[in-house]
Order: structure tokens, then sequence, then C-alpha cells
């Protein structure tokens, strides 16, 4: 009973490697990080136990990679990442991303990526006319194979007759496991489902996710599903935004329009996105995805607002869903209050004043692990 009883008051710590990154990366990992030990302060089931990692431009010029050569190891024994941002002029974007974020990715099979795009209140969309109601929706993109698999080859490098080849891989499986997720989480939150496909131009790879679909479609009677061009995705965005509810698309497909998505709901300042082994084998990786913006880094002005809405993300896959829930609404009172506003909020405030605002918000909560 004394075993039992300390086990109860004394929580094992979750552990969450941090991966700062480049630019204002390290900027927004630390407001993240203050969050994280601001709630462990509040609740008293969570406790954090967290390690830095610096893989980043500066690791690779010194030693010719992004991350060690057993950093996955090192990183599977963790409960959760979270990543900063990447970008750095100095290294070759598609080496860094390669090399970094789709390493761990693909290596841990994160095979979901999740981003909301939700306009909250008190932020403003450049949309006329539409509201919190319209801009409210989840994508479910595909993140482990399609176009972003990195098979290829470049063919006469350098002549007039050079030649890139960039191989989408689309396997059942994988289109399978992605639209079951989406379909499910439609099911669960009684929304719409919109499958992005182009099988009216990709004759192999569109044809088989849009075959899927109907299949998968057949199997989930019960959820209203369509299937749209991606083109006529992004106009529908743009006029329409509340038609969409829970949107999956390929690798490409939703890295497109998931930023426009974010442009809608008051820009990427806003874009929190989750990378998720759903199966639980390797550990998940929480990130804003703004990009590392080495124009305004160091001057503490970054909005933190899609860092913080992540941690409220990894929050609620390691079981606490009403910990993301205060996270976004501490996030909306300081938004309509409006004191308290980054600069490209329209405000002059920093980073860690924001922060802060959101942190003197939230309450201890009355809640158990779900």
């Amino acid at each position: 009973m004394t075993v039992e009883l300390e086990e109860k008051l004394t929580p094992l710590p979750y552990r969450v490697a941090f991966l700062p990154g480049d630019g204002i990366g390290p900027e927004v990992t630390n407001e993240a990080l203050r969050l994280l030990r601001a709630i462990a302060r509040l609740d008293p089931a969570l406790s954090f136990e967290t390690e830095s990692f610096p893989w980043n431009a500066d690791y690779f010029l010194e030693n010719g990679t992004m991350m060690p050569s057993d950093g996955l190891q090192t990183l599977r024994e963790f409960d959760a990442i979270f990543l900063g941002a990447v970008g750095d002029k100095r290294v070759p974007d598609h080496i860094a991303l390669r090399q970094l974020i789709f390493a761990i990715r693909q290596g841990f099979d994160q095979y979901v990526n999740l981003r909301p795009v939700r306009l909250l209140r008190g932020a403003i969309t450049p949309l006329a006319g539409k509201s919190t109601v319209d801009i409210d929706m989840v994508f479910v993109r595909e993140n482990s194979e399609g176009e972003y698999c990195g098979i290829g080859s470049i063919q006469s490098p350098g002549l007039a007759d050079e030649v890139a080849l960039q191989t989408s891989v689309f396997s059942r499986k994988g289109v399978e496991r992605v639209m079951r997720y989406a379909f499910e989480l439609a099911r669960i939150e009684n929304r719409p489902l919109q499958s992005i496909s182009k099988g009216n131009a990709l004759n192999f790879t569109g044809v088989l996710w849009d075959r899927i679909f109907e299949e998968m479609c057949q199997e989930y009677p019960d959820v209203r599903a369509e299937n749209l061009l991606v083109d006529a995705a992004a106009f529908h965005l743009v006029r329409n935004p509340e038609r969409f509810g829970v949107v999956v698309a390929s690798n490409l497909f939703g890295d497109i329009l998931t930023d426009l998505g974010a442009a809608l709901a008051g820009g990427l300042g806003f874009a929190a996105s989750a990378n998720l082994c759903p199966t639980k084998e390797f550990p998940s990786m929480f990130e804003p995805v703004h990009g590392s913006a080495p124009d305004i880094a160091g001057q503490g002005i970054a909005n933190p607002i899609a860092s913080l809405w992540a941690v409220g993300m990894m929050l609620a896959e390691l079981g606490y869903p009403n910990w993301e829930e205060q996270i976004v609404s501490a996030i909306e009172q300081v938004l309509q209050i409006g004191s308290v506003r980054t600069p490209d909020l329209g405000g002059t405030s920093k980073s860690t004043e924001m922060t802060e605002a959101v942190i003197s918000t939230l309450v201890a909560p009355n809640n158990a692990r779900e």
C-alpha cells in the first residue's frame, strides 16, 4: 500500500527531447519550455524531465551531418520530441530537412502529420465576412512517404540535357492507415471529411489514393465524405472554408494546403503541428511550423503561439487533452484582451511577454489522465 501511494503522489516524469534548431527556433522553444514548467507547477499529475540537443546548422558545419549517427537511438528513449525550427542559409534546405526532420518522421514512423487550422477568438482572418465558426478544420497529412520519400536522381548534372527524376511512393498500407486515421477522427468529432487528390492527372498515385478513398467510404458510411482535386480544394478553402472538417491529403498537397490554411487563420504564428506515431512504438514530435525566420532571429519578438499550442498538442497525445483545451483558451483570452501582441499581430510585445500572459490565465486543473 505504501508503494502504491508513493507512485500516485510522485508520478514518473515524462521525458521530452528538445531540438531548438535554427533562427527563432531556440527562442520559441524556450517559450514552450517555460509553459511546460508552469503546467508542471500547476498540475500534480504531471512532471517533466527535459534535455536539449544542439542539432542544427552549426552542428552540421562542424560535423558534416545534422545529427549524430545514433541520433534516432538517443531520441527513442524519450516520451516526446519538441522541435523549434530548421533552416539556415549556410546549409541547403533539402539537406537540413532530409537529415533531421524527415529522418525523424520516417525513422519513427510518424505517418500522421496533424495540423489544426482554426481561427481563434481574437485573431484576424484576411477573409471578409468569415468568423471562428467558419474556419475550424484539422488536416491529416500523410507524413512518411508520398512525394517526400526522397527517391530520385539527377542525370547529366550541369549539362544541357540535365534531367531530374523524383519518384513518389504511395503504398496501399501508407494510404490506408492515414486515411483510416482521418475517417476515425471525423467519426469521433462528427465532422465532414475531404480527401484531397489529383487523380485526373496523376494516373497512378492519384488513382490509387482515390480508389482507397472509395473503399474507405464503404467502411465508414456514417461519415460525410467527399473527394476534391487539390486545385479545387485551394479555391474552396478561400471561398468556403466552412465546408471543411477533417482534411486528409498526401505529403505534398497537405504541406501546401496547410500553409494556405494558416494564412486564413491569422498567419504562420498560429501554425502548430504534431508528427504522430499512432502505434506508440516510437515517440511523436511536436513543432511550430513557421520556419526559422532568420530576419527576426535574436530580437525576441517571434510569435510563440504556435509553439505554445504545440505543447498543448503534445500533452493531448500524452493523455491530457484538457490541457490543450486550456492552453488554447488562454491564448484566445490574451488575443481578445489585446494588450499583449507580438509585432506580427500588430503589437510591440516580446515573445516572453506573450508567453507570460498566457501562463497567467492558466489554472490548476481538476482532471484525470484520459
